[in-house]
């Protein structure tokens, strides 16, 4: 009675201290994983292998329990029906361990990709990659289970079909969004305005439709279709640096010459003491137009980046009003000549 009482204790305390050292190795191992490799990923300049470390977070602990899970069943006296069916369930969660795997590690490199070509990550690309992997990861499963996917990717083709006779304007706005993101000419973080009027610093842009948020703090979405059919004008290409010009008139008794002589001084002291203005640009004048009042001219500056040129402005049309006054030059108040002629 007393031996068959240790047996059985034995056979209870056996499978679960397997369990118990693969979890202690597994968390071993976890620790390693995160701090080793996380430390010899930042020594190098390469980005693969960061990614590569953040992906294994977490799967490691959960690998070395499911091993363990297998290795315990081996010492336990089970039916074969219940035995085959928990080997199955952990078949199955090892293939979904490494679906993971693949899901993290994919979209990882993708946001290279998309980071390296659009300068920013976007979340459509994640987006199709997690789709595309979850699918063949259930197609995996499928197919370890005996059931036979080739009618089922029959039947996903003729659905497919279907789907996308019926999702026109969602695979339309889809295809939109991957073509705007491939040409590069709409980036995530650029300056845009669209021939509608809406402008505003591209915030992201998903498989539907593209984030805008405006100077104002608010969010404008516009479908990825509307946005590659819209007329746009996109402030950070060629570059970000853009000219910034300056409408100023000066009277007709002004000497022109001391006018530009000031305008250049006040334009060249702004350039060196505006924060967003670039300090080694040469800004100059060209007069352009006899007014109705005066003789108007063109003050060109340079800003660093699209809002820069508010405060440039600003502070520019504050430095030459004084500076005008000081050197008596007059802005002169908007007149006009009227001739009455008598029969």
């Amino acid at each position: 009675m007393k031996s068959d009482f240790v047996d059985l204790i034995l056979k209870a305390v056996v499978p679960f201290g397997i369990i118990i050292l693969f979890l202690l190795i597994g968390f071993l191992l976890q620790r390693l994983a995160s701090s080793r490799l996380r430390k010899l990923a930042q020594k190098t300049a390469k980005k693969w292998d960061d990614v590569l470390v953040k992906s294994l977070k977490g799967l490691i602990l959960v690998a070395l329990l499911l091993i363990g899970l297998a290795v315990a069943l081996k010492t336990v006296a089970l039916a074969p029906e219940i035995s085959h069916f928990v080997v199955k369930l952990i078949m199955i969660a090892v293939i979904f361990i490494a679906v993971l795997f693949a899901v993290r590690i994919s979209k990882g490199f993708f946001d290279l990709y998309a980071e390296r070509i659009t300068g920013v990550p976007t979340t459509i690309f994640k987006n199709i990659v997690s789709i595309i992997v979850y699918l063949v990861g259930f197609l995996i499963i499928l197919d370890y289970l005996g059931i036979s996917i080739t009618p089922i990717i029959t039947a996903l083709g003729v659905g497919g079909l279907a789907i996308a006779l019926a999702l026109q304007e969602t695979l339309s706005n889809l295809f939109s969004g991957l073509h705007i993101l491939m040409t590069k000419k709409i980036r995530p973080g650029d300056y845009i305005k669209l021939g509608s009027g809406e402008e505003g610093y591209v915030v992201d842009i998903t498989w539907r439709n593209t984030t805008i948020r405006a100077l104002a703090n608010n969010m404008i979405v516009v479908p990825n279709k509307k946005l590659a059919e819209s007329i746009i004008v996109n402030f950070n290409l060629p570059e970000r640096e853009m000219a910034v010009l300056i409408d100023v008139s000066v009277s007709y008794d002004t000497d022109l010459q001391q006018a530009e002589k000031v305008i250049l001084e006040v334009a060249k002291e702004a350039m060196r003491s505006i924060p967003g203005a670039v300090a080694e640009f040469e800004p100059f004048v060209r007069y352009n137009l006899f007014g109705d009042s005066g003789i108007q001219c063109t003050v060109i500056l340079r800003a660093k980046e699209f809002v820069s040129q508010y405060l440039i402005k600003h502070e520019f049309i504050k430095q030459l009003h004084a500076r005008f006054k000081k050197e008596g030059i007059e802005i002169p108040y908007p007149a006009r000549k009227v001739y009455l002629q008598k029969e």
